[in-house]
């Protein structure tokens, strides 16, 4: 069975390790891989210890629960990674998880922050992850400028009708 995080490696090689307490995530991005397939395996006792302790006051384990086991899971995707490696004490990891609750399809887009204390990775916290504008690399083809396909034309009356 492959695993839920998205990496094409089998569940018991890959999260379940770190999930059990059998070695501990070596990066921000593996103890975020690893949180997310806890959410789709409902292993709530670790979502509970890979939580800052400086953060876990407030935090309702019943409607962690409650999600867990009433989304259909489907993928998470790792969008971007800032720091976090072996060698760092802090890390981000922007991600979105996919998942159908209620018969509605979701995407849950977080921008996570992660501390190392000790040489182990505990979550911090999230906000919400924001879309980034799309920048061009050409400038704009104006609708009377020459098309660009080469034809001639101006751009209005060849491809940008």
């Amino acid at each position: 069975m492959s695993c839920p995080c998205g990496l094409d490696k089998k569940y018991a090689d890959c999260c379940e390790p770190v999930i059990k307490g059998d070695r501990a995530a070596a990066t921000a991005e593996e103890l975020m891989r690893a949180r997310y397939t806890a959410y789709t395996k409902v292993k709530l006792d670790f979502l509970h210890e890979s939580l800052h302790p400086e953060h876990r006051e407030g935090v309702d384990p019943e409607a962690s629960r409650e999600w867990a086991e009433n989304a259909e899971w489907h993928s998470l995707e790792i969008l971007s990674t800032k720091a976090g490696g072996p060698a760092d004490d802090a890390g981000q990891v922007e991600f979105v998880a996919t998942y159908t609750l209620e018969e509605e399809l979701q995407r849950y887009h977080e921008q996570a922050e992660f501390d190392k204390i000790k040489g182990t990775w505990f979550f911090r916290e999230g906000a919400p992850g924001v879309r980034q504008p799309i920048v061009r690399e050409e400038p704009k083809i104006g609708r009377n400028d020459p098309c660009s396909c080469g034809s001639g034309k101006k751009y209005k009356k060849c491809c940008g009708r």
